[in-house]
């Protein structure tokens, strides 16, 4: 069945509530005086409430009200948040610049307003450490706590322990303020469209006198 509403013609009862143009309600008609003043007011006659008695029908422009409601789902679709869920992969035994770097690729997760789900591996007579990769956790989550939670305690997954963190941010609230921080950086660089430029001058010159970089680089030495 279609989900069109029966307009004008297609209407076939003997009489309908009618709703004005402007939402005002003109009461009980029959539906020969509706499609009348559908005609005078040069609108359509739309059924908004088909299982009514009489059915609820009001004057609009279709055509128009349609356009409308498509743009709206449209934006609607466009904003839609989608749960992800990111992994990121850690060792029990983690050198702290790699920490670092996994630390880091979480923090960019969660500000994004996605989940992370965090994977200590095990290896070997790893195994028999578990508190090596509880501790991991918790240093981890203690370490993003400002943009994240623990959603899901850590726990033993055959040889890997796993949490899941959870961001303080919405997506939807994430991808906002993306979209303003964009329209920001363009609004910028549409203000000052002679910076990029004057840096670019501003290398020059610095090229300019290559004379002297060997003498400081003497006086360092």
């Amino acid at each position: 069945m279609s989900a069109e509403p029966r307009i004008n013609d297609r209407i076939r009862v003997p009489e309908v509530r009618l709703v004005g143009p402007s939402g005002e309600q003109v009461g009980i008609v029959p539906l020969a005086k509706a499609l009348e003043l559908a005609q005078e007011y040069d609108l359509d006659l739309v059924e908004v409430a088909a299982n009514a008695r009489p059915p609820v029908c009001k004057l609009m422009d279709y055509g128009k009200f349609k356009y409308e409601s498509a743009m709206k789902a449209r934006e609607a679709r466009k904003n839609q948040a989608h749960t992800v869920i990111k992994e990121m992969k850690l060792r029990p035994k983690i050198d702290p610049h790699d920490y670092d770097t996994k630390k880091g690729h979480v923090v960019r997760f969660l500000k994004q307003g996605d989940k992370v789900k965090i994977t200590i591996m095990f290896r070997g007579r790893e195994q028999s450490r578990p508190e090596l990769g509880f501790r991991l956790l918790q240093r981890l989550a203690s370490d993003v706590e400002d943009l994240g939670f623990i959603e899901s305690n850590p726990k033993q997954d055959g040889r890997n322990m796993i949490m899941v963190l959870g961001p303080h941010k919405k997506k939807t609230e994430a991808m906002a303020e993306a979209r303003e921080a964009q329209a920001a950086r363009k609004a910028d660089a549409k203000a000052n469209p002679g910076r990029s430029q004057n840096s670019a001058e501003g290398e020059e010159h610095s090229e300019e006198a290559p004379a002297e970089a060997p003498a400081e680089a003497n006086a360092e030495a």
